[in-house]
């Protein structure tokens, strides 16, 4: 009797301490610490578990920059991180009212903060808070202090998961790939040496591609088009968002005056092309939206400054990433041109938050690389190599920290 007593007031005793603490349990952890610094700035960078909400703010006398974060625990060893440079010294981390934490960057010159934004869990990396600092004079800095100037942000956790078709998340931990087949439609892209459209076999190398991705049963794929259809380019990089894509590669077949011109090619995005040849291949694919009279300029309103500024370091870092395993793995295969990596100014490949590659999978104006575009075995034998690739991107950026 006594020990059934004993028993029944333990398990009550943790029912108990279950209902009154586990509310105040946070959600997450603040994990990692990085700086980025460039001429005059600095980009200080939270990586979290989870998403939390922030007050970040200047004081003075001694200057520094305060950072208060609550619904969420915060690693220690962050205050360990030391990282060369002439902007901020120490890390501290404390605890104030409310179950808040606080973080201490003691300043060595005076600064003004520019923009504090959240970012959403993307590719390799999780959520992440961003505050973007500048050097000022010590009278701008001085007019920039105290909590009223903070920069607030409350996460406001929904009850549910959203059942809009708009978000996409793929299933068991899936990888998204988006795959994208140049042209279609009233646009059949470059007429190869027989005459053959460069639509057509794009969208066979894309079913191919998706067909050998689907085999592996770790990536979620999506075609951007499936049938012949035309969609517009700034579409497609709107299709990659919409399902939260990983990684997006478009492909596409080149051609070029000079016959006797071959090999495979992969370009990332560049706003000025590395040579002349890129440059008007970026002009002719872009012409595309000027068919169907849509504003080539023209910028999705959901894409705010913000994310367009990660994308200059972020996305453009992970792009090259993946055009370099394109490359390692394809010239086990095929033939590459000289100078593989390019750099263009495609529209297709300006997604601000996905990993992206168009991929010339040769020259249709070449009589004997058209010859072997045509030939299912071959475009298989691409696709097998573009598999590879995405292995080995996924694999190596569990290894690796790119800002």
């Amino acid at each position: 009797m006594v020990n059934s007593v004993l028993k029944y007031s333990k398990i009550l005793f943790l029912f108990c301490f279950l209902f009154v603490f586990a509310p105040t349990l946070q959600a997450g952890e603040i994990t990692n610490l990085r700086f980025g610094q460039a001429i005059n700035s600095m980009r200080i960078v939270f990586d979290a578990t989870s998403e939390f909400s922030y007050n970040a703010f200047l004081l003075n006398n001694p200057m520094r920059l305060v950072v208060d974060v609550s619904g969420i625990d915060v690693a220690g060893q962050i205050q360990k991180v030391k990282d060369r440079n002439n902007l901020v010294g120490q890390v501290r981390l404390g605890h104030i009212d409310g179950g808040k934490n606080r973080i201490v960057f003691d300043l060595k010159k005076p600064l003004i903060i520019k923009k504090v934004f959240m970012l959403p869990p993307q590719s390799t990396f999780n959520w992440r808070l961003a505050i973007d600092v500048e050097l000022a004079s010590e009278r701008e800095f001085a007019s920039k202090t105290g909590p009223d100037k903070a920069f607030s942000r409350n996460a406001i956790k929904p009850a549910s998961k959203s059942k809009s078709s708009d978000v996409n998340v793929a299933p068991e931990g899936k990888k998204i790939v988006v795959i994208d087949a140049g042209h279609g439609g009233h646009d059949p892209g470059a007429i190869g040496y027989s005459g053959v459209y460069e639509k057509n076999l794009t969208l066979a190398a894309a079913k191919e591609l998706k067909r050998q991705l689907d085999k592996q049963g770790k990536y979620k794929v999506y075609l951007t088009r499936s049938t012949d259809v035309f969609i517009p380019l700034r579409q497609r990089v709107q299709i990659a968002r919409k399902y939260n894509a990983d990684l997006f590669l478009s492909i596409h077949a080149d051609s070029a005056k000079n016959r006797n011109a071959q090999g495979l090619s992969v370009y990332t995005l560049s706003e000025t092309a590395s040579d002349k040849e890129a440059e008007a291949l970026a002009e002719r694919e872009n012409k595309a939206d000027v068919i169907s009279g849509l504003n080539m300029v023209e910028q999705s309103k959901e894409v705010s400054d913000v994310l367009i500024s990660l994308a200059q370091r972020e996305t453009r870092n992970r792009s090259s990433e993946f055009a370099r395993c394109i490359e390692l793995e394809m010239r086990k295969s095929v033939q590459l041109i000289s100078d593989t990596h390019r750099f263009a100014g495609f529209a297709v490949l300006k997604a601000p938050d996905v990993p992206s590659v168009l991929l010339e999978m040769g020259y249709l104006s070449n009589k004997n690389e058209e010859r072997l575009l045509r030939q299912e075995s071959y475009r298989s034998k691409l696709a097998a190599s573009a598999v590879r690739a995405i292995n080995r991107y996924f694999e190596d950026m569990k290894h690796k920290s790119l800002f």
